[in-house]
């Protein structure tokens, strides 16, 4: 692995963890059961970020951010 593809790799996961705890907080601040299930299971908690695009737009776009720089630093 070059370091070009490890820096991809730690700014994607980085961008990744960012994502997620931004949604926690949005999920959180519009419902507690939601908050919850974002906690303890991020895919379900990404889930009901596709579901509300409204609220949660931005967590996606650097979700999808962060996979493509995570895929990129792997190939």
């Amino acid at each position: 692995m070059d370091s070009l593809s490890a820096y991809s790799m730690t700014i994607g996961i980085i961008i990744l963890m960012v994502s997620w705890i931004d949604l926690l907080f949005r999920s959180a601040k519009e419902d507690f059961a939601w908050g919850l299930c974002t906690a303890l299971l991020p895919p379900i908690g990404y889930t009901y970020g596709l579901l509300r695009l409204d609220i949660a737009r931005d967590s996606w776009v650097m979700a999808l951010l962060g996979s493509t720089l995570v895929i990129l630093g792997i190939t």
